[in-house]
């Protein structure tokens, strides 16, 4: 059963200042740590981003749950390591499972608060109409379903008022064995509105619908969640931003979303929301590994995106609450995207579920820069696919390369406060650290594996 809480008052009657806070979180796609000029990107320039950790916080150990897109919007979404909610793959067109309606997502525990819910952009745990944004808690939804570089399920509801493009038709889109890859459909709601994409303009048109959205909900508290399609590849870009950036097309789509960020902030200062919002921009994984500036960077990380190399799952991230969370300031404490759904529940005077295991912790200490604020998680764990990979423990972090029992298996030891592109292998030199460490990750994962939750699989009607 979907878990509600009580709504307690008439949240709508309330005075903006005693209202819960509104909550705006932008989620960008295979953008790189470094990819910010608040991160130190040389190239690229995003002055509205800058000025949002100006005005707020950067979060420089802030980790996503996954190193690719389905299983890090998942975690994202319900608290959760993405393997405990059985999402632990990329899911394409030809799946007809995703993120459990029985799941708690954040848009489940706000709305049942009061507020307004909606979901601009990417989506990607699930594209069947009973696994869309729209029966996991939001209000509505606009976006394309998965990653870009995929293609349309012939199975899709198409809207009576679609608009095709590049010749294409109702009965083409039924006819066709294979569809152009890259070709992905934009969808309103449960409807396929327009096939293919015009994904040229997808950056511009999420921005016009996030802020219609917030001036349709200024007088309640909202939730907006803006997963952005961009910078995964392939890469667009409007005509306003292409050719622009120093750092060719990869930069030209940054800069687009920087300008993105900054209608979103200013539509809240005009509509007199900007006092009482959280916004928080970060990303789902690490940059593709790409030649010819088509790829973001890591620096000064190691790895890439499918890595859990910290520059697979360190993501730049940064808060912003005038008067909440202090401006001009910046943290290494670590934190995770798990920890978003526990402390938007507190923030909303909502309370977390306690019929299953939440794995993320309320990292409002850390937000608000108390001086005490630990670390969210003791030990914080790194999973491709089903199998746990690796743990970090204070500036320490283990690693296993290969598969137990081969030969080419082996353990990393890294002391991350030492060497944060995890350049020099330890474990030799420290056997009672590594020992301790494998221990504790084979006691988590049987753990949570002996706790997983069903995936959900679409039910027709």
């Amino acid at each position: 059963m979907r878990y509600f809480v009580l709504l307690l008052a008439a949240i709508s009657s309330l005075t903006a200042a005693d209202r819960p806070p509104n909550i705006v979180l932008i989620f960008t796609d295979d953008q790189g740590y470094e990819d910010l000029g608040c991160f130190g990107s040389p190239l690229i320039k995003t002055p509205n981003l800058d000025r949002m950790a100006a005005e707020g916080r950067k979060f420089t150990s802030f980790y996503s749950a996954n190193s690719v897109c389905s299983p890090s919007r998942a975690a994202l979404l319900t608290g959760c390591y993405p393997t405990r909610v059985s999402v632990p793959g990329v899911l394409f067109p030809r799946h007809d499972t995703g993120l459990n309606p029985d799941e708690v997502t954040i848009a489940d525990l706000l709305k049942a608060q009061g507020y307004a819910t909606a979901c601009i952009g990417k989506w990607h745990i699930g594209h069947k109409p009973s696994l869309l944004p729209t029966a996991q808690g939001f209000d509505q939804y606009f976006g394309i379903p998965y990653s870009n570089d995929m293609t349309i399920d012939p199975e899709a509801t198409l809207s009576d008022g679609i608009v095709f493009r590049a010749g294409m038709s109702k009965a083409r889109i039924a006819s066709l064995k294979k569809h152009p890859k890259n070709w992905v459909p934009l969808m309103r709601n449960e409807e396929v509105v327009e096939f293919p994409a015009d994904q040229t303009t997808l950056t511009k048109r999420y921005t016009e619908e996030a802020m219609a959205f917030i001036k349709e909900n200024k007088a309640k508290p909202f939730f907006l969640y803006l997963p952005q399609t961009m910078p995964h590849i392939p890469l667009f870009a409007s005509k306003d931003f292409l050719g622009k950036s120093a750092r060719g097309l990869y930069g030209d789509t940054i800069e687009e979303i920087d300008w993105s960020v900054g209608q979103v902030l200013r539509s809240l200062k005009e509509h007199g929301a900007d006092e009482n919002t959280l916004v928080i921009f970060t990303s789902d994984n690490g940059p593709w590994k790409l030649d010819r500036g088509r790829g973001g960077s890591a620096y000064p990380l190691r790895g890439y995106k499918f890595s859990t190399y910290e520059g697979g799952m360190r993501v730049p991230c940064v808060m912003r609450w005038p008067g909440k969370i202090p401006a001009g300031t910046a943290t290494d404490t670590l934190a995770a995207s798990i920890d978003l759904l526990p402390t938007f529940a507190k923030l909303a005077g909502a309370t977390v579920p306690n019929d299953r295991v939440i794995d993320g912790r309320d990292i409002w200490p850390i937000m608000s820069g108390a001086p005490d604020a630990k670390p969210s998680h003791e030990h914080y764990y790194f999973y491709k696919g089903q199998r746990l990979v690796a743990v970090r423990h204070g500036d320490w972090k283990l690693r296993q390369q290969g598969r137990r029992g081969t030969a080419k298996y082996s353990l990393e030891l890294y002391h991350l406060g030492e060497d944060i592109g995890e350049t020099t292998n330890v474990a030799d030199k420290h056997p009672k650290i590594v020992e301790q460490l494998l221990k504790q990750m084979h006691t988590f994962d049987k753990q949570l594996k002996d706790q997983a939750r069903p995936a959900g699989k679409h039910k027709e009607g």
